[in-house]
């Protein structure tokens, strides 16, 4: 089931985080977006787990994709698919029509699931990336 995220989820988001980040953001950092009306934070809960999440700032009509993350038990399974589904689904319904996101130039995988999604690569961002040091990908997604 996919949801926005609400502030008690935030210490599992924080934990999926560390397992899935090199740079993981804080708790702090995500208790800003539990509620933002200029964001949108969703979970995917299995059983009662929060086995993965998505965010997404609004820079109205962009909808900037900062983090799409699952645990890794559970990838493979449609969840970070389901995630951007949803959150683009009620983005668009705000008035959002451009999507853009960044994915490091190693994580094919990931860029097959965006490609998929309706993503095109635009581009690169050399070194977007520390720990380790990584070009990213800018990928869009327009929409009318």
């Amino acid at each position: 089931m996919v949801r926005r995220m609400k502030a008690k989820d935030v210490p599992a988001v924080a934990q999926i985080e560390k397992e899935c980040f090199s740079q993981p953001w804080s708790e702090h950092s995500l208790m800003r977006y539990a509620d933002d009306k200029d964001s949108i934070f969703c979970v995917c809960e299995i059983d009662g787990v929060i086995v993965g999440y998505a965010g997404m700032y609004y820079v109205y009509p962009e909808g900037d994709i900062t983090n799409v993350a699952i645990r890794e038990e559970y990838r493979g399974n449609g969840y970070a698919k389901a995630l951007l589904e949803h959150m683009i689904s009620v983005s668009k319904e705000h008035g959002v029509t451009e999507f853009t996101l960044e994915v490091r130039i190693s994580n094919t995988k990931a860029a097959r699931l965006y490609e998929k999604l309706g993503f095109k690569n635009e581009g690169i961002r050399k070194n977007f990336y520390d720990n380790p040091r990584e070009d990213a990908v800018i990928m869009w997604k327009h929409c009318t």
